[in-house]
């Protein structure tokens, strides 16, 4: 994960998982506002369990890429067995990775078994999940001094936000509110990381004071630079904060039009009334045939 591609192809998984359970939460509540049950997961036309399998396919690569395919010898010990200090962040990324496929393969058990709690039980498996990410990286072995740390604990609180709406969502698994926010919130882990395969892995991109020192870190050359550095991280995620609102709120209220059968405003005009009249109208409402039609008798059409 100590690479530009280690913090894009992770960060990519992420925001299209955060993006897949947005879509499917906002159309699931429009379709259905009354009896609306979040899910941890949803299944696709194609293939039920595909969420899942890129989970599990993500999870394995990060595991490999970091423990035996990253390292110079291919290895992640040392000659005599033990764990080198340059190879400690290699442990704790496949770690999280690690809970996330846990995650993942007993999901797709938990589905199979029907048990009643089923849904409950995955995201309690994805709040260990969580709770593993915001562990690791808090306590993280890498520097957090430079801007890398500001990334990391910007990045946290996102995490907090994914684990809290998601064990929140186990007791309240009627709330869409939940499921929107734990969505976009994992869509915004995705947007930042790959912000951060850049910003921090791109010699041009490195802030003004700033350097990179051998392969990792980005170190400044004074407390001026440093403050100005962070400063800029701040900045950045202010403005991704307004964007990510920006796109979740657009995407609801498009997906709304498409899907939204129930609770639809109908607007009535007559010549001999000024006011405008609005009614709201439900399946209960519409199924009722005889005031429907003393509706129309009081407020016609023409």
């Amino acid at each position: 994960m100590g690479t530009l591609i280690g913090h894009v192809a992770p960060g990519f998984g992420f925001l299209f998982i955060g993006l897949w359970h947005l879509y499917n939460h906002i159309k699931l509540h429009a379709l259905n506002p009354k009896s609306y049950i979040s899910s941890p997961w949803f299944p696709t036309s194609k293939s039920k369990y595909f969420e899942l399998f890129l989970i599990i396919a993500g999870s394995t690569a990060s595991i490999s890429m970091e423990l035996f395919i990253g390292p110079s010898r291919h290895h992640p010990l040392d000659h005599d067995g033990t764990i080198p200090s340059y190879h400690l962040h290699n442990f704790e990324h496949s770690l999280i990775s690690m809970t996330f496929l846990v995650y993942a393969t007993f999901a797709i058990i938990l589905d199979n078994i029907h048990t009643e709690i089923r849904k409950a039980l995955t995201n309690l498996l994805a709040s260990i999940a969580f709770a593993q990410q915001l562990f690791l990286l808090h306590l993280h072995s890498a520097d957090h001094n430079g801007p890398e740390g500001q990334y990391h604990l910007l990045l946290q609180l996102l995490i907090i936000v994914s684990l809290l709406t998601t064990v929140m969502g186990i007791s309240m698994p009627k709330s869409f509110l939940l499921g929107f926010v734990r969505s976009l919130s994992i869509f915004f882990q995705g947007l930042w990381l790959m912000l951060m395969g850049f910003m921090l892995w791109t010699p041009t991109l490195i802030p003004k004071g700033c350097f990179k020192e051998g392969h990792n870190l980005v170190r400044c050359n004074d407390h001026e630079a440093l403050n100005r550095a962070k400063s800029l991280v701040n900045i950045q995620f202010s403005l991704f904060f307004v964007l990510v609102t920006i796109f979740g709120m657009s995407l609801y209220l498009v997906l709304i039009q498409f899907y939204g059968e129930n609770g639809i405003i109908v607007t009535y005009f007559s010549l001999g009334i000024d006011d405008e009249e609005e009614y709201r109208v439900d399946d209960k409402s519409s199924d009722d045939v005889e005031s429907q039609k003393r509706l129309m008798n009081k407020y016609p059409l023409h």
